[in-house]
This record gives structure tokens, sequence and C-alpha cells, in this order.
């Protein structure tokens, strides 16, 4: 299966509805704000198990010393 290319995308929305425009770009916006937040609780966890890694502090702290 191929997908379209975004000039084809472009024209059929454009064939659709104001109404229907609309729409899809609330759900777009949407889908865009979950993946959003989904990657971004996913960079705190990971952050926060690197400043709870003894190896990661010990380093920080040589790096502090100097």
């Amino acid at each position: 299966m191929s997908l379209p290319s975004i000039s084809e995308i472009e024209s059929q929305f454009a064939r659709l509805p104001t109404e229907g425009q609309l729409s899809l770009l609330e759900r777009l916006v949407h889908k865009l704000r979950q993946n959003f937040e989904a990657h971004q609780e996913s960079w705190e966890a990971e952050l926060s198990a690197m400043a709870a890694d003894p190896e990661m502090q010990k380093e920080l702290s040589l790096i502090n010393t100097e």
C-alpha cells in the first residue's frame, strides 16, 4: 500500500466542505498533542532515570569538583 503524497492530501482536503476541513484539523491537532505529551512524559522519565543513576551522579560530582 502506498501512501498518498502531500499534494494529493491537500487536494482531497480542499474538496471537503468547510465543516469537514475544520473537523479534520481539530482531530489532527488533538492527535499531535497526544503524541507530544507522550513524548514529553517519556523524555521526563528518561531524564529522571539518568538523575537517579549512581554512575551519572558520580560523573556529575567529578565534573563539579573540576
